[in-house]
């Protein structure tokens, strides 16, 4: 009976995101899916393609692509488990967000998708595609990072430079709250602070960072990833792959942008001039050009 009562609401939550659609009205819901409860939003119609969120922020990271795209693809954005309105992670509870994503899309039916993730959306989207290729029509890596970057042969002093930053933010955020160690992490004078070079960006951040509970940071968490050296794995990657950074984009994810070109065959850099980390608000109608004619191209 249980089963029978799953399948008719995921059927519900089917027929009216498709109404919606029609509508041109945004879906917006919950998925209880993995024993927790992610907040999505999707519009569009057409190709499937899902907006990863970078750290300290949520899905409003995607503000200035979401309606954009919808236009041409069916988007769907969420906000990874432990950020923005999605629920926190049990603390006693390991998780693997490229399994939450999986659980996501099969909730809401969609069988595969152009996967593209900013920053530490990247980290997912890669995990994503190595564990589950028949899901991804292409890799779309923004701001690139992977996992195990940093670790033994991988470690740079760029790395290191963006590991104590994150360190200090989080000794500001135990000893003088949320608001100082986000105003540390978007305005201090370091790598961090400096790759925001739109005020409209820094702006955005701010805002999402006071919001953010801070989860990863302030408590236990048992997150994995599938491949915790899936920066070994990459050269396994066979779909298409486009890479994006920037002018100003931290110098970490720059050398990642070069290693995984080196390692996927046919993948492609783009580096968008004068923005920075954050390259999809910085130059959002740039940036939305260049994601369109790499989709539109594999059409």
């Amino acid at each position: 009976m249980k089963k029978i009562f799953t399948i008719f609401s995921r059927s519900l939550v089917l027929l009216f995101s498709l109404s919606a659609m029609a509508r041109g009205i945004p879906d917006t819901g919950y998925a209880e899916v993995n024993g927790t409860k992610l907040y999505y939003e999707t519009g569009g119609t057409g190709i499937p393609l899902v907006l990863i969120h970078g750290s300290f922020g949520d899905r409003r990271h995607w503000d200035l692509q979401f309606n954009e795209l919808s236009k041409k693809y069916k988007v769907l954005r969420y906000d990874v488990r432990g950020f923005g309105k999605s629920s926190l992670p049990n603390a006693n509870e390991t998780y693997r967000d490229a399994e939450d994503l999986k659980a996501l899309m099969e909730y809401l039916g969609i069988t595969e998708a152009h996967i593209c993730g900013l920053s530490m959306g990247s980290i997912i989207a890669i995990d994503f595609a190595l564990a589950y290729p028949d899901k991804c029509i292409s890799l779309i890596p923004i701001g690139p990072r992977v996992a195990g970057d940093g670790t033994d042969e991988y470690k740079t002093p760029n790395s290191d430079s963006v590991r104590a930053i994150i360190s200090r933010t989080t000794d500001i955020l135990k000893n003088r709250g949320v608001k100082e160690a986000t105003d540390y992490l978007w305005t201090g004078d370091h790598a961090m602070g400096k790759t925001v070079v739109s005020a409209a960006t820094r702006e955005a951040l701010l805002k999402m960072g006071y919001e953010y509970s801070w989860f990863r940071y302030m408590y236990t968490n048992k997150r994995e990833q599938v491949f915790p050296l899936a920066i070994k794995k990459l050269n396994e990657i066979k779909i298409q792959v486009l890479i994006v950074t920037a002018e100003y984009d931290l110098e970490l994810c720059k050398e990642i942008a070069a290693l995984i070109v080196r390692e996927i065959p046919g993948a492609r850099l783009i580096s968008i001039k004068g923005a920075g980390h954050i390259m999809n608000m910085d130059k959002p109608e740039e940036f939305n050009k260049v994601l369109s004619e790499f989709i539109d191209k594999m059409k």
